[in-house]
């Protein structure tokens, strides 16, 4: 079994640090996690890439959630985010979007590619949500589509795991297939075994829950990078 890239979601400087400290090959920074991760503001992304090398962090651009069906603006929009990152020199951007039918929206990945260049472009768990996750897949392969995380459309990779594994003896080497979606420490080594080349999980832990919140100060507490379960994911990848 050969070691797995392990990838933590992560959504400040701060939690690229302790992520990068703690044995992590690489980040994808987002914000907003509880909705399943946005667009972080250009502070945080070149934040982040000053703080741990820009070519390890992978940006997901996301504009709004609700969904992966987008019009010709908000295409405009992630093409306009994907630019601006690939000038700050990050790793790569990750993306998604899907037809009304639930397909891979080829003219988007094609334009957002474009727009990547020399960063690897990544489709997100857009392809968890389709009901056409096969023909998805196929697409990726065909677009030319760097990596894509996916749990195998469950709400955990662990329960889709025979998915993941379809999907990592289809790619060969021609796409990273990531694990991620609820993903814990314990489930690497069974991952691995799966076949696929990359674990992707947020390793996060709420604090400042003793600071105000209530009406118009959002939830109680926030969420931050926990090193000690990044240290966890890193010693299951590497058995």
């Amino acid at each position: 079994m050969t070691a797995a890239i392990v990838e933590i979601a992560v959504q400040d400087a701060a939690g690229a640090r302790a992520a990068i400290g703690a044995g992590a090959d690489r980040l994808e920074l987002c914000q907003a996690l509880a909705v399943g991760g946005l667009t972080p503001s250009i502070g945080s992304i070149e934040a982040a890439c000053d703080a741990v090398g820009a070519e390890r962090v992978n940006v997901l651009v996301r504009h709004r959630g609700g969904g992966f069906v987008y019009d010709p603006d908000e295409v405009a929009v992630v093409a306009a985010d994907i630019r601006a990152c690939v000038a700050r020199g990050v790793g790569g951007v990750v993306v998604g979007a899907l037809d009304e039918d639930g397909r891979a929206d080829r003219e988007a990945l094609r334009r957002w590619k474009d727009c990547a260049g020399p960063a690897a472009l990544v489709f997100h768990r857009a392809i968890d949500a389709s009901p056409r996750s096969a023909e998805v897949f196929e697409a990726l392969l065909v677009e030319g589509v760097d990596r894509v995380l996916t749990s195998g459309g469950a709400a955990r990779s662990i329960q889709g795991i025979d998915r993941l594994a379809a999907y990592a003896r289809l790619a060969g080497p021609a796409l990273e297939v990531t694990a991620g979606g609820g993903v814990a420490p314990a489930d690497i080594p069974h991952l691995l075994h799966a076949g696929v080349n990359a674990v992707h999980l947020s390793a996060r832990r709420r604090a400042g829950l003793g600071a105000p919140a209530g009406p118009g100060g959002g939830a109680d507490g926030h969420d931050v990078t926990d090193p000690g379960i990044v240290v966890e994911a890193v010693a299951a990848a590497r058995r």
